[in-house]
């Protein structure tokens, strides 16, 4: 009866994936309403094309010595920002040249060039001023007349720790969503100190040198703890870009955009459609070999492996609707392709440990059982070691590489579930019926 259960869930699974994998939009028609389905594949750059920039660091205010952190500290930065905007396998590089230091950006699927120039290159510098003492408290909602009205404090994105979404609780004025934001603890003395002295005056925020949550709140009271929330009419996208741009980061130096272009793929439509057909041919030999070498129990080995491909392909496309989707580049095609032949190597050991079993006068359904619970171990080791492998590549990688450890990682979870579930299901449903 659990086996049935199992069963049940495992083609639920595998329709779902199915309809998932679907190379074109199909529309079906539900509750009355008229849904569209379509999870395109993402493709890397090297894949689909995309945007390419290349940054010029200025840093000629920098100390000599300092000047290779701080164009670490912006390649830092503009990676962050790529991954915040959602932007996956992008290749943040920097390089030097003599004197000159650069930070060379790919982006995948981008094509406007000035829209990726705009979302790297933009400062998101977060600035607070204070009311100047000349200047009427009551000043004009006027930008222009709100920057000449204001000073700066000092205090500025640098000194911020991290920027979220919350809810406020309340009154109108003050419920919906709010910006909350943690100071450094230098930056948390330097807003108590600013708070202090501007008690019952308000606090100016200027994103890139623009007001922001106008009019500026007035000073309740003096703030020692470091928190603040940015009150105002924000909608819930609103507060969350304004919190994206914040957690980015400021740009330790200025960063001047040298060549931005929009590139096709490098390999080309014709180089995906040969690595499509590669990866059939290696699927159907290893399907071919497993069913003459192993005769039924390879068969049940290769609808596993069906599955276990269907399965990984929706999780490419969706993320587990958790995560985003996987940008897939060539790089991450080859970690994928590993992870079958190491599904197929679980299948392997499973086998053999069943068919010694047999040899020694075990019944058909006890050296199932056995051949599970002893071939595990072998497995476990395998698998865990290949993640382990992969988090190492993930932590210390580029992107590309990050792309690889990814797949290869997705695979291999995958891969022990057929092979413990889908595989077990499957022969103990024969083995039974039988």
């Amino acid at each position: 009866m659990r086996s049935s259960y199992t069963l049940w869930i495992i083609i639920i699974l595998v329709i779902f994936s199915l309809i998932i994998d679907l190379p074109k939009p199909v529309s079906i028609k539900a509750f009355g309403k008229r849904i569209q389905i379509n999870f395109p594949l993402k493709l890397g750059l090297d894949l689909q094309g995309g945007s390419q920039l290349i940054l010029q660091a200025d840093t000629s205010e920098i100390d000599p010595q300092s000047k290779d952190s701080a164009l670490e500290s912006a390649k830092n930065v503009i990676e962050r920002r790529v991954n915040l905007y959602g932007v996956s396998e992008a290749l943040v590089q920097s390089s030097k040249i003599g004197e000159q230091r650069r930070i060379l950006v790919d982006l995948p699927g981008l094509k406007d060039s000035t829209a990726a120039a705009n979302m790297v290159g933009k400062t998101a510098e977060l600035d607070f001023r204070e009311l100047i003492s000349s200047s009427s408290a009551e000043a004009t909602p006027s930008a222009l007349d709100a920057v000449a009205a204001f000073k700066p404090t000092g205090l500025t994105g640098a000194d911020l720790k991290k920027a979220e979404v919350v809810f406020g609780q309340g009154q109108k004025s003050s419920s919906g969503p709010q910006v909350s934001l943690e100071f450094t603890p230098e930056g948390a003395k330097k807003f108590a100190e600013i708070t202090k002295r501007n008690v019952g005056k308000p606090l100016g925020m200027f994103l890139d040198g623009q007001p922001i949550s106008w009019p500026p709140p007035a000073v309740q009271q003096e703030i020692l703890s470091g928190n603040a929330v940015i009150t105002g009419q924000f909608t819930l996208e609103e507060a969350k870009e304004l919190v994206i741009q914040l957690n980015a980061g400021a740009l330790p130096v200025p960063i001047k955009i040298l060549e931005q272009r929009s590139i096709g793929p490098t390999l080309g439509r014709e180089s995906v459609n040969k690595s499509i057909i590669a990866g059939l041919i290696g699927l159907g030999i290893v399907v071919l070999y497993m069913a003459v070498y192993y005769g039924i129990l390879g068969l049940i080995a290769d609808v596993a492996l069906i599955i276990y491909t269907i399965l990984v392909l929706a999780i490419f496309k969706t993320g587990l609707f958790i995560l985003p989707p996987i940008t897939l580049t060539l790089a991450g095609i080859a970690g994928f392709i590993l992870s079958v032949g190491m599904a197929v190597d679980a299948n392997i050991l499973i086998f053999e440990r069943m068919r010694e079993e047999i040899r020694w006068g075990k019944s058909k359904s006890l050296a199932l059982d056995l051949g599970f619970k002893r071939a595990w171990s072998s497995i476990w080791a395998s698998n865990v070691s290949s993640l382990i492998t992969a988090s190492i590549l993930y932590g210390m990688g580029q992107s590309i590489v990050r792309g690889f450890a990814i797949t290869l990682s997705i695979g291999v979870l995958i891969s022990m579930f057929t092979a413990i579930i889908v595989t077990r299901t499957l022969l103990r449903m024969i083995i039974n019926r039988n």
